[in-house]
């Protein structure tokens, strides 16, 4: 890892990061880079990943939520959002040191269960429907043709837009707008993203 980690925003946790690294180059692991920062895989699963934050330096456990955990050291990031990754936070490189055979066996219980298959699974988004651009589709199968040929992610965006409003008039009004969007071969969001 000779490039400076994305992920450690103040560039603070150089040492620390090492020495991390150092406990889990005794795994099998594999680091890759995903989303701009190091991450752990097995078999190309994530495992888990390093990153240095403002006050602490932290390893996460992408399904921490299934470790038995018996020292608590492990922490949900963010309450009520995060469903099974867990953070072990590291305040100085003692604290790391003073728990290497502790991380390690946390690292290899994370790889044993990535192993078995234990894992959470992003949960399935429920299914909009759209009663009044169903009916546009139905009179017009250019836009129900155009509106097909986008994925389903960009599907999603145009019924949600739709079906957000609370008012019929304001959905009509909404259904109005995206149609030469659709038919044009525009998503929603194109404009937002690069």
């Amino acid at each position: 890892m000779n490039e400076k980690n994305p992920w450690n925003k103040t560039n603070q946790w150089e040492e620390e990061i090492s020495l991390v690294v150092s406990i889990i180059a005794k795994t099998e692991l594999v680091e890759m880079t995903k989303w701009g920062g190091p991450v752990y895989t097995i078999d190309g699963k994530n495992v888990i990943g390093v990153g240095g934050f403002k006050s602490y330096l932290a390893v996460w456990f992408f399904n921490g939520v299934f470790l038995k955990d018996e020292a608590q050291v492990l922490v949900n990031a963010q309450e009520g959002v995060t469903k099974a990754l867990r953070q072990w936070r590291f305040e100085s490189k003692e604290a790391i040191l003073q728990n290497e055979k502790l991380i390690l066996q946390y690292i290899q219980e994370a790889i044993a269960n990535e192993k078995a298959g234990i894992s959470k699974k992003p949960e399935k988004k429920e299914q909009i429907v759209s009663g009044l651009l169903d009916v546009e589709f139905s009179s017009n199968t250019a836009l129900a043709n155009a509106f097909n040929a986008f994925s389903p992610y960009k599907q999603r965006e145009f019924l949600e837009y739709v079906e957000s409003a609370k008012q019929e008039k304001t959905k009509l009004t909404r259904i109005e707008k995206i149609k030469p969007m659709i038919l044009e071969g525009i998503g929603l969001n194109d404009k937002y993203r690069s």
